[in-house]
């Protein structure tokens, strides 16, 4: 059995038991979310959808995952029983930029108030571009801005969501100034 535990299958066995649990932790929290009568959309919808999602594909890995580490699911040269790669930052720069990545979507969460969803978007978004190596400057900025703001927009006028916009908050105005 020791050896099972470094492989790859293992591996995918305790992440997927990490996403199950984050993810039901995240779900009780939206139950708490405020309604809004009348409204078919409610704040929590998005956010419940996407958590279902994400626990229903980490069942998914958590029972490929036991099957691999049974006697039932070995096949020969089967990835599963690959050694799993190291969580070492050092030696591997693709868990160095996942974990950086995780501490931007954590300042994404801190400055959403206070900056607004778009700000905060694009500065993530901008972020991660310069992280994964792009390096054409117009087309960062301008994706970092328009994406962004285009969800917005589809939060703020198909969904009728009111998410915070911060410092432009002129924009919502225009917007409803215009509509």
């Amino acid at each position: 059995m020791k050896d099972k535990m470094k492989t790859v299958a293992f591996s995918n066995l305790i992440a997927s038991l990490v996403f199950l649990g984050a993810g039901a932790w995240a779900y009780s929290q939206t139950l708490s979310f405020r309604t809004v009568k009348g409204s078919y959309v409610q704040a929590a919808t998005f956010p419940q959808i996407m958590l279902l999602g994400m626990m229903g594909f980490a069942g998914v890995l958590l029972v490929q995952s036991a099957w691999k580490l049974t006697r039932f699911g070995f096949k020969a040269n089967d990835w599963a029983y690959e050694k799993a790669a190291s969580l070492n930052f050092v030696k591997d720069r693709g868990v160095l930029f996942a974990l950086v990545t995780m501490v931007l979507c954590a300042a994404f969460v801190a400055w959403f108030r206070t900056l607004g969803y778009v700000l905060a978007s694009f500065l993530l978004c901008f972020a991660v571009m310069v992280l994964i190596g792009k390096r054409n400057l117009v087309q960062m900025l301008l994706i970092s801005a328009l994406v962004p703001l285009c969800m917005w927009l589809l939060f703020y006028l198909l969904l009728k969501v009111n998410i915070p916009m911060g410092p432009l908050t002129f924009v919502r105005d225009f917007v409803d100034d215009i509509l």
